[in-house]
């Protein structure tokens, strides 16, 4: 039998259930795998005793005959963005660290509720902003992936969830839980050769989530491969009462339904997403793509998105935007760190816990947000980015009605190394340009791997689909992932 911590979480689930392994020796094995692994700075907090109790429900139901519970068996990662009540949550803060929430994430607590245990909190870029999880008040995490030729520079494993990516890339977790607010669950799984959807907005719930954008960001599943994401995604999603936002509709059967069978479907190619500049290896892996879609039983069309051009600056309005009022609430009054000397007022004290809680790209998009804001330039700029939102929505809509989905590439570039783009803010956002549009139009999409670049990097394509069409979504990358065949690994070296 290949080594527990090789499998993914249908594996898991299955093995657990036929009596292959128990809970406990798998919960065991990645615990072990996790403790070894602090070269890569995956994770702020392990919770091995949360992984081992939910371990043990799951052995004592199969010794009593009970039914298990979906997930029992499956233990997983947890991005430090979502609540968990009584283990430090932070979003990669100083500003939060040591807080430790007294409820739960309605998406922890449903998986939970599912029968998973948690291995712990994954590091992420400081309130999920940023594209290479250099932001964290933690340290960067590191990509397990190096590039060929004996090249050992750090390389970045996308972000900003990307803790969750290098967690499961380097088989220390199955699966893990992500954010996507402009992008951040499908780059990282791009840049480390997993697989990962962002649902529908409103599909999983954003309560005890902490918040950056509130109309962009979503919760979704990252693992290695299609089906594994379609079962933790049907355990995630569902109705909540307390987030406003949340559908109120029943969560399909996504992985009973999973087919790769794509006869019939029109995938849409938007060549606005030709752009100058992107490297020809990224551009034959698209061609690729389509070659496999087409194989699958797809006819292929070619759609306009013309306003694709202005999602960068929008997004780069709109979510700074609501990323400043969001973080208003980190004032050192209520919760979190207060910065406080002698003869200081009140505001004082707010400037001294803000300067030292909020690392300098969070400082960079609240000015940037409170500016769009302000009274002389909201009508210049959040009001016209808005407006340009509703367009690039219609785009999509408009591109439905030729087509079924989306085909794209999911990121630029391969994976970076830490530090070649920090520098530079206006480089790092290049890495949202292909992801950035489904966000704002608030639609599924997702990042399947479909190849390795020159220097044996991996690369991803993206599928987008209509809103509530995750099943088509789903669907398409198992195609792709069947016809690509992506076993690759990255070699340990941490």
């Amino acid at each position: 039998m290949s080594e527990i911590t090789d499998l993914g979480v249908a594996a898991l689930r299955d093995g657990v259930r036929a009596g292959t392994f128990s809970a406990r020796e798998v919960a065991d094995a990645f615990i072990v795998k996790v403790s070894k692994a602090k070269a890569l700075n995956a994770f702020i907090v392990e919770t091995p005793e949360h992984a081992l109790a939910a371990a043990t429900a799951a052995d004592e139901a199969l010794a009593k005959g009970e039914a298990l519970k979906p997930l029992a068996g499956v233990p997983i990662g947890m991005k430090d963005l979502f609540a968990t009540k009584g283990v430090q949550t932070t979003a990669a803060s100083h500003m939060l660290e040591g807080f430790k929430p007294v409820y739960e994430s309605t998406v922890s607590q449903k998986l939970w509720d599912a029968g998973a245990g948690m291995l712990g909190k994954l590091n992420l870029d400081q309130f999920a902003m940023g594209s290479s999880n250099e932001t964290s008040y933690f340290g960067n995490v590191i990509s397990p992936w190096r590039r060929g030729g004996g090249d050992n520079a750090p390389l970045a494993p996308g972000g900003s969830s990307g803790g969750s990516s290098a967690a499961i890339a380097a088989r220390l977790v199955p699966g893990a839980t992500g954010t996507d607010t402009g992008g951040s669950i499908r780059q990282p799984a791009a840049f480390t050769g997993i697989s990962g959807i962002k649902p529908t907005y409103g599909r999983c719930s954003r309560w005890g989530v902490v918040a950056f954008a509130s109309s962009l960001d979503q919760a979704g599943p990252m693992a290695r491969d299609v089906k594994d994401c379609a079962i933790l995604l049907e355990n995630m999603a569902g109705f909540d009462a307390k987030d406003s936002t949340s559908l109120n509709l029943p969560v399909p059967k996504w992985e009973e339904l999973l087919s790769g069978d794509l006869k019939g479907k029109k995938i849409g190619i938007p060549k606005e997403y030709r752009l100058d500049g992107t490297p020809e290896e990224i551009l034959a892996l698209w061609d690729q793509g389509i070659a496999w879609v087409k194989d699958a039983g797809a006819e292929v069309v070619e759609v306009s998105l013309p306003h694709t051009k202005y999602a960068l600056p929008t997004y780069y309005i709109i979510a700074p935007a609501e990323a400043s009022s969001n973080l208003a609430r980190y004032d050192g009054v209520r919760y979190g760190l207060r910065e406080l000397a002698d003869g200081q007022n009140l505001q004082d004290m707010y400037a001294a816990t803000r300067a030292a809680g909020f690392g300098p790209e969070v400082q960079r998009r609240i000015l940037i947000g409170t500016y769009v804001l302000s009274a002389g330039f909201y009508d210049a700029y959040f009001t016209q980015a808005s407006k340009v939102r509703t367009l690039i929505a219609q785009d999509f809509e408009n591109a439905f009605t030729v087509c079924d989905l989306l085909l794209t590439p999911t990121a630029p570039s391969a994976a970076f190394a830490l530090g070649e783009k920090s520098a530079d803010p206006l480089a790092m956002y290049l890495n949202d340009v292909f992801t950035v549009p489904a966000s704002l139009a608030g639609l599924p999409a997702m990042s399947v791997p479909a190849g390795l670049d020159s220097a044996g990097l991996p690369l991803g394509l993206q599928i987008i689909g209509k809103p509530l069409d995750e099943q088509g979504v789903l669907g398409a990358g198992l195609a792709i992932e069947q016809r690509a065949g992506f076993t690759a690994r990255p070699e340990q070296w941490w």
